[in-house]
């Protein structure tokens, strides 16, 4: 570990639960009462969620926290939070594991490790009367535990967890702080220079970019080469028909 491991970002409320039903819907209650960015770490979560309203599973022992935050960039912007969660998900995990782990990020909002997923992102907007105030970044990490073949749907990336890939054990509440400085660092180079540098380094630790992917969306299926991401995060397919934007889909390799 390259540097103390509660070296915490200044301005940053911290909130450990031993118990809640959710910390995306922790975040939601929270989110009037504070005066600034929050990180909310729950140790059990009795209706986690995941992307589409997926059930999200939380053996003991994994990660499962939430970022609120007003979103500086202005909320027509907050997509874009995701790409900067991933980065500091991949650098958090990279000062734990060192350099022999193959750590990559895939398109839109899910981390691997070996080729398997061990983590995912969550983002939602908070507000009320239609009016978005803040910006709530779910994020989920298997740091002990893998779920099983029952829990993912069919052809999804094969999960894998952290202590299982590489022998590293680490608690949530240890884990956390590297999360929440490497995130704290790329929202400063998001806030002050936008979206281009952050794209540069999501790319280069995209997965399968440059290769042949499946889009899954909810109307059709797009089969391409990945060639980029463009300035507003979508992901940019080769096809036969010619370039496609993909704003949102499933991927599959």
């Amino acid at each position: 570990m390259s540097s103390k491991p509660d070296d915490w970002p200044e301005g940053v409320a911290r909130h450990v639960l031993e118990r809640t039903d959710s910390t995306m819907s922790e975040a939601a209650r929270l989110a009037p009462q504070l005066a600034g960015p929050a990180w909310i770490l729950a140790l059990e979560q009795t209706a986690a969620r995941g992307r589409r309203g997926r059930e999200w599973k939380h053996p003991k022992g994994n990660f499962s926290a939430t970022l609120v935050m007003k979103p500086w960039q202005g909320v027509e912007h907050a997509a874009l939070y995701s790409f900067v969660a991933a980065l500091a998900l991949d650098e958090a995990l990279a000062q734990l594991v060192g350099p022999h782990a193959r750590l990559s990020i895939k398109w839109p909002n899910d981390v691997l490790l070996n080729g398997g997923k061990i983590a995912g992102i969550l983002l939602e907007s908070l507000g009320v009367g239609g009016q978005i105030s803040h910006l709530a970044i779910g994020i989920g990490v298997n740091l002990t535990e893998a779920p099983g073949a029952a829990d993912v749907e069919p052809g999804a990336m094969a999960p894998v967890s952290l202590l299982g890939e590489t022998g590293t054990a680490i608690t949530p509440q240890e884990f956390l702080p590297f999360l929440a400085r490497a995130f704290a660092k790329y929202q400063r180079q998001f806030d002050s220079y936008g979206f281009a540098p952050i794209r540069t380094a999501w790319l280069l630790r995209a997965a399968r970019l440059g290769e042949t992917v499946i889009a899954r969306m909810s109307i059709e299926t797009v089969t391409g080469r990945f060639e980029t991401i463009d300035e507003t995060g979508n992901m940019i397919l080769i096809t036969a028909e010619g370039r496609r934007a993909i704003a949102a889909g499933d991927i599959f390799f």
